[in-house]
């Protein structure tokens, strides 16, 4: 099947000569590996076809992508793909509607197959690991350049959790090392993504603080409006806490819940073996089994979401 697909994505590739790559917004280096490492794949390998790269802010990742200024006048008679983005609404960009044909390039549950050629790789440990399938499956005819090869080993890292996380394989492993053998710094690349700035840390150290656990092992934190204002910390930050509750004994899975601007919270949900992405499904949100994003609307739909972790914890531990 994948082959399959694989060879439809590549005809469709040959036949454009105008190609837009989009991912998600609020991009992860997953969403700009997978989507930077495909348009250096295209450009080395289509030197004569215009490819693009669309979407909105970097948020901090500036070290990672920068995206091209594209018009609507781009889309005219152009192959859409997008990257790392499993529903129509995290598109980051509108008008990757404008192409004549949309691709979708995933490794989420496949909830809204959008697109008119769908591949998707729920085992796969990134995005960024299907985007090196592709090219080694069509290396005969693929180039893959340095700069290429950085982007994707950081969007495997990056998901992986530097390969802490359940969904890597052996296959990532051998994947991220046929990158490594590229001329680019992964100790680098490393530490700029594990660097944070001096508010970020002392934010870590209030939700070590502050975390709340019950006795089921589910943990919460709350971070209002006032919290990242007092740290000087914005919100894309937020992600570099997300994993620190894992880290302590006795916490099975958790939610950090950050208010925004208009007063919902953002919810940035993880769990060490119960599966959330239903119950982030059920608050505007999804995901991965372990690891899901939502929104709920106030402080009464958080602890909506608590008491179905509190539900989940108890059926695991059955």
């Amino acid at each position: 099947m994948s082959q399959e697909v694989f060879d439809q994505i590549l005809n469709e590739i040959k036949h454009y000569k105008t190609i837009i790559v989009h991912r998600h917004k609020r991009p992860d280096p997953d969403a700009l590996g997978s989507q930077g490492g495909l348009v250096e794949i295209l450009k080395a390998s289509f030197p004569d076809k215009q490819i693009l790269k669309a979407g909105g802010p970097v948020e901090g990742l500036q070290f990672l992508s920068e995206m091209d200024p594209v018009t609507a006048e781009d889309y005219k008679n152009s192959l859409v793909i997008v990257t790392d983005t499993a529903n129509s609404p995290r598109i980051s960009g509108d008008d990757y509607t404008l192409g004549e044909k949309l691709i979708k390039i995933d490794h989420h549950p496949n909830d809204e197959p959008y697109g008119d050629i769908v591949f998707v790789n729920t085992k796969a440990s990134s995005c960024s690991e299907i985007i090196v399938d592709f090219y080694d499956y069509h290396k005969a005819e693929l180039k893959l350049t340095d700069e290429g090869a950085r982007l994707l080993y950081a969007g495997i890292v990056g998901d992986t959790g530097r390969f802490l996380y359940p969904a890597t394989t052996s296959h990532t492993l051998q994947v991220a090392a046929e990158l490594m053998t590229y001329n680019f710094s992964a100790t680098d690349l490393n530490n700029e993504l594990n660097v944070m700035s001096p508010s970020v840390a002392l934010l870590s150290g209030y939700v070590l603080q502050n975390i709340e656990v019950n006795e089921l092992g589910v943990g919460r934190v709350i971070l209002t409006k006032e919290c990242l204002a007092e740290f000087g910390v914005a919100d894309s930050e937020t992600a570099a806490v997300v994993s620190l509750p894992g880290s302590i004994e006795g916490v099975l899975l958790w939610g950090i819940f950050v208010e925004q601007p208009e007063g919902y919270f953002r919810c940035r949900l993880r769990s060490k073996g119960p599966v959330i992405n239903e119950i982030a499904k059920r608050h505007h949100g999804g995901g991965h089994p372990l690891a899901s994003g939502a929104n709920a609307k106030d402080l009464a739909e958080v602890a909506e979401i608590m008491s179905e972790f509190d539900e989940a914890a108890k059926n695991w531990n059955v």
